[in-house]
């Protein structure tokens, strides 16, 4: 009898044996499957050679997994190289003394005497470029007709100077309004001084060289060496 019972106790106790195991193995924080070393990986934890194989990226995917499309990635802006061509809209270069043909004729509105009084100064310009004319002339009155023989008058600028674009055969313009010769004959000058008369004038702009010029009819006849000299202008003088 006690032989009995001490089989059913035996058997009991593996039985609970039993039971307590499996439940430790149930429960939170069990023990997982052995490594390849020995060791234990914490259960949930996936092994670096298993992330290898299904979590390799995809072409077009980024290292974390999500796939970004190559589109939304920013695209350089190119860089456009400079240009060594020239601005567009710059200044026309000044008028060469060879760009120009220069006349002269006596102004319609002029002081009163029997001098010349007033002279217009056509500029024209004979090239197959455009240019530009700007500010104040100077004025010499050329003995018997020679330049180099010439006396430069008194110069009065009236007039603010500003540039003048002249497309070829285009013109522009200075007016010289001289201290008139009064009286009959070879007349006087107010002044007292001698009346003085010049066969043709030399005439210069600035940077367009000096040109000699003679009226269209007559020769000038001005006192005092002194003259009243307009700016370049487009619009044509009286």
């Amino acid at each position: 009898m006690r032989h009995v019972n001490g089989m059913r106790g035996s058997a009991m106790a593996v039985v609970v044996a039993s039971v307590a195991l499996a439940v430790a193995g149930c429960e939170p924080g069990g023990s997982g499957a052995d490594t390849a070393d020995g060791g234990l990986t914490p259960s949930g934890t996936v092994s670096s050679s298993a992330s290898s194989k299904t979590d390799a990226p995809k072409p077009g995917s980024s290292a974390s997994g999500s796939s970004t499309p190559s589109a939304s990635r920013p695209t350089p802006t190119p860089t456009a190289p400079a240009s060594s061509a020239p601005a567009t809209g710059g200044s026309a270069a000044t008028c060469a003394a060879s760009s120009l043909k220069v006349t002269a004729r006596q102004a319609v509105v002029r002081p009163a005497g029997t001098g010349t009084g007033a002279a217009v100064v056509e500029f024209t310009n004979v090239s197959g470029r455009t240019c530009v004319l700007k500010g104040h002339p100077t004025v010499a009155g050329a003995g018997n007709g020679s330049p180099e023989m010439n006396v430069p008058l008194t110069v009065k600028p009236t007039g603010a100077a500003s540039s003048v674009t002249v497309a070829p055969g285009g013109k522009a313009w200075v007016k010289l309004t001289f201290v008139q010769v009064q009286g009959e004959g070879d007349g006087y000058c107010v002044s007292g001084s001698a009346p003085v008369l010049y066969p043709t004038m030399v005439v210069q702009l600035p940077s367009s060289g000096a040109h000699q010029v003679a009226l269209d009819d007559g020769q000038f006849a001005e006192c005092d060496d002194t003259v009243t000299v307009t700016a370049v202008t487009a619009i044509e003088p009286s």
